[in-house]
């Protein structure tokens, strides 16, 4: 009779090898001899593949993987998942984390994302938050951690391989990846726009979208922003069809793009635009687009077309960092084109920053983020794939840094703004670098109270006189002007035929009119 076997507690770096020679080929029966363990055990990791691998994902390259034995999840799952993220972002820019910035942005995602519980951000979610994730101990202390190099240079051989293989081009390599945008992070200290105002009046801003940015090799080829929110029809929508909005809108309550709302992108937006671009380029219809693996993105057998000849594949764990082409300066540089315009269009509408706070809707900002995807350079996209495709770079003598012109564009303006004139290039580029909780990006406080709303009471005309405002044969205001520009815009949102030009030519005399309105109001104080 065979003696009883030893327990074996296998770590997650042996169930990653497993995972491995599954796929080389290796049986269930050999590998359990190998690992002394049951061929059941074998089963199960191949079942739990895609959980093991996405917790490798999150996890330090340079602790955790090689010795914890467990998976065990967090009571607060998608806090957890927007943390490590976080924390993976800091480490990145080499941002030293503490333990207690690390508790405090805890608190802060909890309260954004509507949690519900008694959720404490004590020193003991602390540590089990860095054993779940294997952060080392000196994490914090602001030494910039790298990436997985090795599996990085490994990666980079095989798809070079693959595409030479499949003999694809560079217009048929595409590359995604998405980012969380603080829509209404507006600059307090930084840029200082009222300084007599005290720090108490401004919060930080929590209202936040999901955008994706999605081109291929040549960065020709960028496709729609696809944009994710949580509400499936925010009021700023009311009357606007969703087919005429410039980017492909989801919504769901999760902070990351989740599964079901990805394969719906894939299959329904991203296949037919790659198939559309190729065909009218001659080239065939077959395609691979790049991914990092989270948790979000369903496995490789779930994201194919219907003829299977576009395909998807996934980096390994902890080398997006170092390879992603998004995550090489893309995504930044949108944000940034994002935030340049948010601050022009509010020196275009005057120097109020409660009225233009409370005057921007999450509308305004997706017309706005698409504008920003569409300043990105083709040129800006190709650097970033230089890693994966060390000869397709712009050949270029002098690499234009779109992010430092940009900055530098802005400071110049704002030097010749009143109330604006100390503002320097650092003074920006603080601003454009920094995250929503920081100090230096804050909005108003919604501060209007009972006072403000008599007076608002007051200016409101009788019907008697809004309609004679309405009559072309009597001075027509500029809040009857506003009015119906408000109700053109609306109309052209319902229309499926007008062209994004027509909308951003009509959103630019919006801004003319307030800035207008803004001065009228200042001189009559």
């Amino acid at each position: 009779m065979l003696g009883k076997r030893k327990r074996v507690v296998l770590t997650i770096k042996d169930k990653l090898d497993i995972i491995k020679k599954l796929e080389e080929g290796n049986s269930f029966k050999k590998l359990s001899v190998v690992y002394g363990i049951g061929e059941s055990t074998v089963r199960d990791i191949k079942k739990n593949k895609e959980r093991i691998i996405n917790y490798a994902n999150s996890s330090d390259p340079t602790s955790g993987v090689s010795k914890r034995k467990s998976m065990k999840s967090s009571t607060y799952e998608e806090l957890d998942r927007v943390m490590i993220e976080w924390f993976n972002q800091q480490k990145t820019d080499g941002i030293p984390v503490s333990g207690t910035i690390c508790a405090k942005q805890a608190r802060f995602f909890f309260d954004a994302l509507g949690m519900e519980g008694d959720f404490n951000a004590s020193s003991g979610w602390l540590t089990r938050f860095k054993q779940r994730h294997g952060i080392p101990k000196a994490a914090g202390k602001g030494a910039k951690l790298k990436g997985d190099e090795t599996a990085a240079s490994e990666f980079c051989g095989n798809f070079q391989e693959f595409v030479e293989r499949e003999n694809l081009l560079p217009e048929q390599i595409y590359g995604a990846d998405q980012t969380g945008l603080f829509w209404k992070c507006l600059p307090s200290r930084t840029l200082a726009f009222d300084p007599d105002r005290s720090t108490s009046e401004y919060r930080s801003s929590r209202e936040r979208i999901i955008i994706m940015c999605c081109a291929n090799a040549t960065g020709l080829h960028k496709l729609n922003l696809c944009v994710v929110g949580k509400a499936k029809r925010p009021r700023a929508f009311k009357g606007t069809d969703l087919s005429n909005l410039p980017v492909t809108y989801f919504s769901q309550k999760s902070a990351w793009i989740e599964q079901s709302v990805f394969k719906q992108w894939f299959e329904k937006c991203f296949v037919p635009q790659v198939q559309k671009h190729l065909k009218s380029k001659g080239l065939r219809e077959k395609a691979v687009l790049l991914l990092d693996f989270p948790s979000a993105h369903p496995s490789e057998d779930l994201l194919s077309s219907d003829d299977g000849r576009i395909i998807v594949k996934y980096l390994p764990p902890n080398v997006a960092s170092l390879i992603q082409p998004m995550s090489q300066g893309v995504l930044t540089t949108v944000k940034r084109y994002y935030r340049a315009g948010l601050i022009q269009r509010y020196m275009n509408e005057g120097n109020d920053p409660k009225m233009f706070w409370k005057n921007l809707t999450v509308l305004d900002a997706i017309y706005e983020a698409s504008r920003a995807w569409n300043m990105i350079r083709s040129n800006t996209i190709t650097r970033a794939w230089k890693k994966l495709f060390p000869g397709n770079e712009d050949n270029s003598s002098m690499s234009i840094d779109e992010g430092a012109i940009l900055a530098a564009n802005l400071a110049t303006v704002l030097q010749n703004t009143e109330d604006c004139e100390h503002v320097n290039i650092e003074n920006i580029e603080q601003w454009f670098d920094s995250r929503s909780s920081d100090s230096n990006c804050q909005v108003l406080a919604d501060i209007v109270g009972a006072e403000d709303r008599a007076v608002a009471a007051e200016q409101k005309p009788s019907r008697k006189t809004r309609k004679a405002e309405l009559n072309p044969e009597k001075h027509i205001s500029h809040k009857a002007a506003l009015e119906w520009t408000e109700n053109l815009l609306d109309y052209l949102e319902q229309q499926d035929d007008m062209l994004l030009s027509d909308k951003l030519v009509l959103r630019r005399l919006r801004t003319i009119i307030r800035r207008k309105q803004r001065i009228q109001n200042k001189n009559h104080l």
